[in-house]
């Protein structure tokens, strides 16, 4: 294929669409930081690499909060707890430069949106080996409008960002036979995550039916393979016991009936020894992942679904996603979606290439558009991690809506109360407002207190703050933030009431208190006069 140029009016389309992709979603990322509607994960990561600068690589005491140790066994979350024991990132140390130059939770943000981006312009050029350029150009806008790329990316930072760019980069080096850059990116990805190697594995089995590369595609499928289970068995726990005790029981316990642990190994014979099970998940409920796959498959005008090598590459994801339980697994709109994206955008540019001459069919250009404006309009009014909460209302019924003027007069009041807190004081908080504190190395979140520190004591920590008016707009339609309200309101009523903390602070319905001190007479009157107005909501159950 000729390299495309300046001149070529579909690359300067793709172009546009990349622009408009970047701008759209960073605008949104960047309201959605400063509002405070980024949550937990993005404090996760964020403290993850905020340890990292400081040589303490992949410690996390939010990510110990989690672990099997605090859930299970009741013990203290740690600050010397090493994330790795539940997922394997090693890749993120990459990013760590750029981290360390612009040391923020909106970093990995912008650095999300970055390398989604550019993931579709490195589509753009593999789809150009098989296809002309107009079909290589709505590949791209197809996957800047796909569900599975729009909502994630418009979420908290996460791991499986990266890869789509790392998967389409090796497939763009195997049609360029560039094998030295094809066998380096294969170990970048396998150290994204520990089941990234999943993938892998489909593009092997690709390699191998398809005849084109078979010695190269049985050694991905060997390597790929063997690296996940030596890894999960043998190397995630000797950081924890979190992969065994706790991940692979949440997602896949159904196939390790009765036991307290199982490993990767475990399951794989749990499943090959009950087939019947096993279709039972893959197929159940069956409208959920109907509506998968037809969100999956929307923006590429249903092309995946008669394409035998998006079935081949994009198969093997979707079986882990299929046979998993849980509410996440077929939702669109979270991380674990990216992962099935490669594969079933690369079968389409292989059936595209076959043909190729109904691409010159005005009505199915019409169908294709629609489709990705479709799949458009089904992300946006799905409102993906309530990041459009601000034009979309979270709920109907009852209806739950928080206006674009209250968030931002709302955060107003949030950042002078932030600002209180020392950079290096140990602090709990509500979800919320964890990104916008993880920079630290002692952090949790409420209603937990105590946490194990460098010197292996356990102590409680110097400040807690509460945002209950973000609980209070979403508690009517919300069970989790109505029962975190009535948690957390006791809670600090206790902790003031026996004098351990103080208020420092209330504003606008968040409060600040901080250990050891008296409280403050204006904002202590602030706080009761907002506990007596409340009081019917503590009480309310339905």
């Amino acid at each position: 294929m000729a390299i495309d140029g300046s001149k070529n009016p579909w690359f300067r389309l793709m172009l546009a669409g990349a622009i408009a992709f970047f701008g759209f979603c960073l605008i949104l990322v960047v309201h959605r930081y400063y509002t405070f509607y980024a949550s937990y994960d993005q404090g996760i990561f964020n403290q993850v690499f905020w340890n990292n600068a400081h040589g303490r690589f992949f410690q996390s005491s939010l990510s110990s909060s989690l672990s099997t140790n605090v859930i299970h066994a009741g013990e203290v979350p740690e600050v010397f707890y090493h994330r790795l024991g539940q997922h394997f990132t090693p890749a993120l140390l990459l990013w760590l430069p750029i981290y360390a130059l612009f040391p923020s939770p909106l970093t990995l943000s912008v650095l999300q949106v970055v390398l989604v981006t550019a993931a579709g312009i490195v589509l753009y050029f593999l789809a150009r080996q098989h296809v002309e350029s107009p079909v290589a150009a709505f590949m791209t806008l197809s996957f800047y409008a796909a569900n599975a790329i729009l909502g994630p990316t418009l979420g908290n930072f996460h791991d499986i960002c990266q890869i789509p760019l790392f998967v389409f980069s090796l497939l763009l080096a195997m049609e360029k036979r560039w094998w030295w850059l094809f066998w380096l990116l294969v170990p970048v990805i396998l150290l994204v995550r520990e089941d990234a190697g999943i993938g892998l594995f489909g593009i092997g089995v690709y390699l191998v039916l398809s005849r084109r590369y078979p010695r190269t595609g049985l050694a991905l499928c060997t390597l790929s393979f063997g690296y996940m289970v030596l890894l999960t068995t043998a190397i995630m726990p000797l950081f924890s016991e979190d992969i065994s005790k706790r991940f692979m029981l949440e997602r896949f316990g159904q196939y390790a009936p009765g036991k307290e642990e199982a490993s990767s190994v475990d399951i794989i014979w749990g499943i090959l020894s009950n087939p019947f099970r096993l279709v039972g998940e893959l197929v159940t409920p069956v409208d959920r992942t109907l509506l998968y796959l037809l969100g999956q498959w929307l923006p590429l005008a249903f092309v995946p679904a008669i394409s035998p090598a998006a079935w081949a590459i994009a198969g093997f994801p979707l079986f882990k996603l299929f046979i998993g339980k849980g509410e996440t697994v077929l939702s669109i709109n979270i991380r674990y979606a990216m992962t099935v994206v490669p594969g079933l955008f690369y079968g389409a540019i292989l059936w595209w290439s076959a043909h190729s001459f109904r691409f010159k069919k005005v009505a199915f250009r019409r169908f294709w558009v629609g489709c990705m404006v479709l799949s458009v309009m089904i992300t946006l009014v799905s409102n993906p991690n309530r990041t459009l909460s601000f034009v979309i209302p979270d709920s109907f019924q009852p209806r739950v809506f928080v206006p674009l003027t209250s968030q931002w007069k709302h955060a107003s009041q949030l950042y002078p109360l932030l600002a209180q807190i020392p950079p290096d004081a140990s602090v709990t908080a509500t979800t919320y407002l964890i990104p916008h504190l993880s920079s630290r190395r002692e952090l949790l979140r409420l209603p937990m207190l105590e946490l194990r520190d460098d010197s292996g004591q356990v102590v409680r920590v110097d400040y807690a703050i509460a945002d209950l008016w973000q609980l209070r707009q979403y508690l009517p339609a919300f069970k989790v933030d109505r029962e975190l309200f009535q948690t957390i309101v006791p809670q600090i009523s206790n902790l003031i009431g026996t004098g351990e903390y103080g208020v420092l602070d209330f504003r606008d319905g968040a409060v600040l208190l901080q250990r050891g001190i008296a409280s403050n007479a204006d904002a202590l009157a602030a706080w009761q006069a907002f506990v007596e107005e409340t009081a019917p909501l503590l009480s309310h159950k339905s």
